[in-house]
């Protein structure tokens, strides 16, 4: 019997060896599927969540490309808007500007119309001013050549009489004696 102990315990040992085994390995496959379904489960987990990030990201980009295109449009209104508002803005002070030109230019016409007429009056009245002064100053002249030639004449008339017999006294007449 001894040598059968050396086929019975060993062979005894390998079965229990090849049962601990095969459940081992069982339990091993088991773990590796389930690991396998769960790295599965995960990496279909990570590419749901990359597919979703994928997306997100695209639609993101789409979202920002658009905010982007309506931004340069609205860039693009506001340019042409302040452009236009410049432009008006400019016509407006360049017509009014034009007004006032053609005004001051009419005013300008006026009053130089205005100045020749006040010129040609003062020119005026300076000449009656000159005729007056001219005419006041031979009225003095004839004033005093008639008061010179009243002078003369009364000189005249005063000597005639001076010398005239009419104007003398007589000669004293002599005291006639009382008669007795």
């Amino acid at each position: 019997m001894k040598k059968w102990m050396y086929v019975i315990f060993p062979g005894g040992g390998l079965i229990l060896f090849l049962f601990l085994y095969f459940a081992e390995v069982n339990k091993m496959e088991e773990k590796e599927r389930v690991h396998a379904a769960k790295l599965i489960e995960e990496k279909k987990a990570d590419d749901d969540r990359k597919a979703r990030l994928q997306k997100e990201a695209s639609e993101s980009a789409a979202k920002k490309a658009k905010e982007r295109e309506d931004e340069r449009l609205k860039k693009e209104a506001d340019k042409a808007a302040k452009w236009k508002a410049d432009g008006d803005r400019i016509q407006e002070q360049t017509d009014k500007a034009k007004a006032e030109a053609a005004a001051s230019a009419k005013k300008i016409a006026e009053l130089e119309d205005e100045s020749t007429r006040l010129r040609n009056q003062r020119d005026q009245a300076n000449r009656e001013y000159l005729d007056l002064i001219k005419s006041v100053e031979l009225t003095k002249i004839d004033r005093r050549t008639a008061e010179l030639d009243i002078q003369r004449m009364t000189k005249m008339i005063a000597d005639r009489a001076a010398d005239s017999s009419l104007t003398r006294m007589p000669p004293p007449v002599a005291p006639v004696a009382p008669a007795r």
